[in-house]
């Protein structure tokens, strides 16, 4: 896989939420940092996400983030 994206963090699938039309997607990268996407239903199904099995969050710097103190 080759992508322009610098932020690509390998992991494994540890839960799917699926709603009506969207699916959370956590992803344990390790140290205890757990990240969730939310997708479409329809890219869980493409890529055939379930899980146990490894998957990569790629983050884009032209995402919002939230923080707190």
């Amino acid at each position: 896989m080759k992508i322009s994206a610098r932020n690509i963090l390998k992991g494994n699938v540890t839960e799917i939420a699926k709603g009506a039309t969207t699916s959370h997607v956590r992803i344990d990268i390790g140290g205890g940092a757990i990240v969730t996407a939310s997708i479409t239903n329809e890219a869980v199904a493409d890529l055939q996400l379930e899980k146990g099995k490894q998957a990569y969050a790629v983050i884009k710097a032209s995402d919002v983030m939230v923080g707190i103190d």
